[in-house]
């Protein structure tokens, strides 16, 4: 049978499957706390959810500590698989430039697989929610959603020769995963209204078989494993020596330029994400609570918005690539970003809430802007290294995001459930005044922003 390098429809689907069940396993949490709360079954209209805005109300008091529990809950689930997420998304996609990047794709949609059939289970026989922390756990050593990115990222560069298209091609598979979640997020209102929660989960592992399938008998990988094929079993240990000596000689053997260049962008794509993450994580509970009010459909058509989003995002850095350095739609990106939270932090219509998305329509933009810097500045031999820095920062900045924002925002609903928003939005001073020092410091003329491979070449014969 021959096999594909199109590695786009593994991301599709995943991202689609990945897509539909968290914002409804989110709903679904939020709903079972309600009915534990209330002692009464979740009411739900064609318009609205049952959403109490007399301040004087005990129901307005109890609804304010749902709030407050569901975002704790979300909080501790997204720690309990964090730590094994983060130790297999450093050792998978590190050792993708000599054991083959499917494996980066293969394990996180066989737990996303696990995790689905086991939230189908608890919806179904109303099981315990706290069975979920397991589910978390087991799912996490399969990987995550950076595993799964990580692989895909490097699996496109592995097959994309063309530096100057690189931008371009990372920004494609953005593209994809926001325009791919946005329709899911647009479907996952109607899933749950037509089939109900047990049976949209059960579409949801459908999908992951599908693509499990494709990626064991249809994709091929970019990393010949012959000669490993063929070599004595190595321990475990070995393993884990040759990753971290992959990451570490990537620091280890760079010139200082180059080395500090890797540093710079690293903690910049991690505080961007931090404040992305963070804040736009709120939205589903934000949306949830008075004085929107909104139900599951209006819930998917926000998540939809964020179609548009992305492709506005890709266009912007398809056509501001043509004229301006990547710094500078980093920058364009971040501030778009901004203003979206300023304006998300004060929205109390359901039309103001839409408009949100306006001014973010670049706020994408930073992500595969940043990653495309990176993988311009290392090898060939050292993109699942860089891969790995970055799959790793998602996971663990990812994770500590959640878990502040969703504390910040059980803290401050009561009085002001837009400060977390604003938060965000001030939080983005820090990469902004990173790239301002990076543009401020060149060595021997160069800007550090522009470095590609063959500048680092000559400046690593240089050095030498």
């Amino acid at each position: 049978m021959r096999k594909v390098l199109c590695v786009e429809p593994v991301i599709f689907i995943y991202t689609f499957a990945s897509s539909l069940t968290s914002p409804l396993a989110q709903q679904f949490i939020y709903r079972r706390l309600w009915e534990e709360e209330y002692n009464s079954t979740f009411l739900s209209d064609g318009n609205a959810t049952y959403c109490e805005q007399n301040k004087s109300s005990p129901a307005y008091i109890k609804q304010k500590e749902v709030q407050e529990k569901a975002s704790v809950f979300n909080m501790q689930l997204d720690l309990t698989g964090a730590v094994p997420s983060l130790i297999v998304a450093f050792v998978i996609v590190a050792n993708g430039d000599r054991q083959g990047r499917k494996r980066s794709l293969f394990l996180p949609s066989m737990g996303a697989l696990i995790a689905d059939i086991c939230l189908t289970v608890i919806s179904y026989f109303s099981l315990s929610l706290s069975i979920l922390f397991a589910v978390a756990f087991i799912t996490g050593l399969f990987g995550s959603m950076a595993t799964f990115l990580g692989g895909g990222f490097a699996f496109i560069a592995d097959v994309c020769h063309d530096e100057k298209q690189k931008t371009t091609r990372i920004a494609v598979v953005d593209l994809i995963f926001g325009v791919v979640s946005g329709l899911a997020g647009l479907s996952s209102g109607y899933f749950l209204r037509g089939i109900g929660f047990t049976w949209t989960f059960v579409t949801a592992s459908l999908l992951h078989v599908v693509n499990i399938i494709y990626i064991m008998f249809f994709l091929e990988d970019t990393v010949s494993i012959s000669e490993f094929q063929h070599q004595a079993p190595v321990s475990c240990k070995e393993i884990l020596r040759e990753t971290f000596s992959g990451v570490y000689m990537l620091f280890k053997t760079a010139p200082y330029k180059k080395r500090i260049l890797i540093i710079v962008l690293l903690f910049t794509f991690m505080t961007y994400l931090f404040t992305m993450v963070g804040g736009s994580s709120l939205f589903t509970l934000y949306e949830l609570d008075e004085p929107l009010c909104w139900n599951e459909v209006y819930i998917g058509y926000g998540a939809a918005a964020f179609t548009s989003v992305s492709l506005t995002s890709f266009l912007g850095v398809y056509l501001f690539s043509k004229c301006l350095k990547d710094i500078y739609i980093v920058f364009i990106g971040i501030f778009s970003y901004i203003g979206g939270m300023v304006m998300a932090a004060f929205a109390k219509t359901t039309l103001l809430m839409f408009l949100v998305r306006v001014p973010s329509l670049l706020c994408f933009m930073p992500i595969p802007v940043l990653r495309s810097m990176l993988s311009k500045v290392v090898l060939t031999g050292e993109q699942g290294a860089v891969f790995a820095c970055i799959a790793c920062l998602e996971v663990v900045t990812g994770t500590i995001s959640l878990s502040v924002f969703n504390i910040l925002y059980a803290t401050t609903v009561a009085w002001f459930s837009g400060f977390s928003f604003l938060l965000s939005a001030g939080l983005c001073l820090i990469p902004l005044a990173v790239l301002c020092w990076l543009l401020c410091i060149s060595w021997n003329g160069e800007d550090l922003a522009l470095l590609v491979p063959e500048e680092v070449s000559s400046i690593e014969s240089v050095d030498s």
